[in-house]
């Protein structure tokens, strides 16, 4: 079954990382269909998909549609039991669902004050208390289920799972601002950074350019910190190396130059995408490797 997830642009809408993670990690089946959130167009987008209001928004092959994160969850986790979305262990699965549902419903001050923006990393941001409060919560919910139940792997949880998914956006909002946390949470963080899924989540966003920019903030800014992509650039000519697109096998029609290499794409998106952080996406870097 390939479902079809209805998001907001990636750059600034952490409910739909979070939606898109639960299923790219876990090896569900996904197309995912663009909507408007910022273009004033997602009323319209999301009509013929109701009551749902808001992305992320999930339709199955039967045409079944589920709104709201944590009901997709909960019905891939229900539906996709091999997937082992939560943990197996049932005292690690417990404290998993409450840490998702914790996520879901809290953390208002932090969400409020530090929307979630991927392009670059603010400088001098001063967080309230309220928002140190939210932190040290997270802080000790992390360290709680590293200490427990992480010791076989760098998640939460030792392997990945729905907690990861759900956290993603607050590990993205510490490290856009810049914001105060100690070593467990910025190892935390590093992790979610340097996830695959997570780069290749970004670079897509990238791809689009905003004026204004949403959430702009009257501070200076650095780069953003997780691993700093391979340098790439578009070019207008040039003989590829391929001949087909290595994510669509259609033939070549947009170009990128990398470390003096020429590659090319099917589309502007394909190239892009690629140019963001050449060595996210698996299917180029065998390419690559390989020629």
């Amino acid at each position: 079954m390939t479902y079809d997830l209805f998001i907001g642009d990636r750059s600034f809408s952490s409910w739909s990382l979070r939606g898109w993670l639960m299923f790219v990690n876990f090896g569900l089946p996904v197309r995912t269909r663009m909507v408007g959130l910022y273009g004033g167009t997602m009323t319209t987008d999301l009509a013929g998909l109701a009551p749902a209001r808001f992305v992320p928004v999930m339709r199955d092959a039967d045409g079944i549609v589920i709104g709201d994160s944590l009901a997709m969850a909960e019905t891939l986790a229900e539906r996709h039991p091999n997937a082992a979305l939560y943990p197996r262990d049932p005292a690690a699965r417990a404290l998993a669902r409450w840490m998702v549902a914790e996520m879901h419903s809290g953390f208002t001050a932090l969400r409020a004050d530090c929307p979630m923006q991927l392009l670059h990393q603010w400088q001098g941001f001063a967080p309230s208390e309220a928002v140190r409060a939210d932190l040290l919560r997270i802080e000790n919910l992390w360290t709680l289920a590293r200490t427990r139940h992480g010791t076989g792997g760098p998640w939460l949880f030792g392997d990945y799972s729905l907690a990861d998914a759900f956290f993603a956006p607050v590990a993205a909002r510490i490290a856009g601002y810049d914001l105060p946390v100690g070593d467990v949470a910025r190892d935390y963080v590093a992790t979610t950074l340097a996830d695959t899924r997570f780069r290749q989540w970004r670079a897509m966003g990238l791809t689009r350019h905003y004026d204004p920019m949403p959430y702009a903030l009257d501070l200076p800014h650095t780069n953003w910190p997780g691993p700093a992509p391979r340098p790439a650039r578009p070019v207008a000519e040039g003989t590829a190396e391929n001949t087909v697109c290595p994510y669509s096998g259609d033939p070549v029609t947009h170009l990128l130059e990398t470390e003096g290499r020429i590659w090319g794409f099917c589309n502007a998106f394909c190239r892009d995408k690629t140019i963001h952080d050449p060595d996210a996406w698996p299917k180029f870097t065998a390419m690559r490797d390989a020629a």
